[in-house]
């Protein structure tokens, strides 16, 4: 089995990493930013409810600080 290649993708403010995982519960995609040493697998439903949101909406998460040790 061949591993999927991964794409980076950086600014001066955030870097991330994303590429395809399977896991037991199928096909995932995995982000994870090195710098914060944080990762998140989302699947398919969670990928499209991310094209629900709108720009103001996705904005409002930048505002909200992670909570302390994640």
């Amino acid at each position: 089995m061949t591993a999927d290649p991964t794409i980076d993708i950086a600014n001066e403010f955030a870097a991330v990493t994303v590429r395809r995982v399977a896991t037991r519960n199928g096909v995932r995609l995995r982000v994870e930013a090195p710098r914060s040493c944080t990762a998140i697998d989302l699947d398919p439903l969670e990928l499209e409810a991310l094209t629900w949101q709108s720009h103001d909406a996705l904005a409002a998460l930048l505002r909200t600080p992670p909570p302390d040790g994640s």
